[in-house]
């Protein structure tokens, strides 16, 4: 669920959502799927070394690009906000952070990469210092911080207390959730339980081991029970 805020969690929720859309647009080129478009003709890159062959189908990164930015940011665009309100800073934020997304991927696809999206890496700490001007642009009130890139993700509110549970902004709480005693990362119990601690239980995991291959051709593989320590937030 979308906050109605524009908090760093929703900027990150449209920019996976247009990314998502010029993935699944440019792979269905690649299998054949659409009639509009096929296999991707970019060319051979320059540098690419010379013993290494290039061809095959791929996937249409260009083609989804602009089939994501034609259909996400038309949902922004049909309405007319006045110019200087909170309705088009939200609007004109939500187009950058569409933006953001397809480029994400765009890179990614084109360098044969992997990106991995992280809210705490990519969000600019811009927070209440980005204010929507009345010419009908972002703009910094505070020159201590950076304009963003096409490639940052921006927000115009701060986040909401996800920590205890909230049906206004959709948050569920950490009450009852899994942790890491071990990790200091977003999975960690200090982190996750917001300081209020947590509870130790032991659980049963039954896994798949001793894994043999028989010829031919089948995994066979015995039940393995083990006891372990597991940890919820109060």
């Amino acid at each position: 669920r979308v906050s109605l805020a524009g908090s760093r969690e929703t900027a990150f929720t449209y920019a996976v959502s247009a990314a998502g859309v010029v993935n699944a647009i440019s792979r269905a080129c690649r299998e054949g799927e659409l009639s509009s478009c096929g296999c991707s003709r970019t060319a051979r890159p320059k540098d690419l070394p010379r013993d290494w062959l290039w061809g095959g189908c791929g996937d249409n990164v260009e083609y989804g690009y602009r089939f994501a930015k034609e259909f996400v940011d038309a949902k922004e665009r049909e309405k007319n906000y006045v110019r200087g309100s909170e309705e088009q800073a939200r609007m004109l934020m939500n187009l950058q952070n569409n933006e953001a997304g397809r480029r994400k991927v765009l890179l990614a696809l084109c360098s044969i990469a992997l990106i991995t999206y992280s809210l705490a890496s990519e969000c600019r700490e811009l927070g209440s210092f980005l204010l929507c001007h009345r010419k009908g642009k972002l703009e910094l009130v505070n020159n201590r911080f950076n304009m963003p890139t096409q490639e940052d993700l921006v927000y115009v509110d701060p986040s909401p207390d996800y920590c205890l549970r909230n049906e206004t902004t959709g948050s569920l709480g950490t009450q009852g959730r899994l942790c890491n005693k071990t990790s200091e990362g977003m999975d960690g119990c200090e982190l996750m339980c917001c300081g209020r601690g947590y509870d130790q239980f032991k659980s049963v995991q039954v896994e798949r081991c001793h894994c043999k291959f028989h010829w031919c051709c089948y995994v066979k593989c015995k039940k393995c029970t083990e006891i372990v320590d597991q940890y919820v937030c109060k």
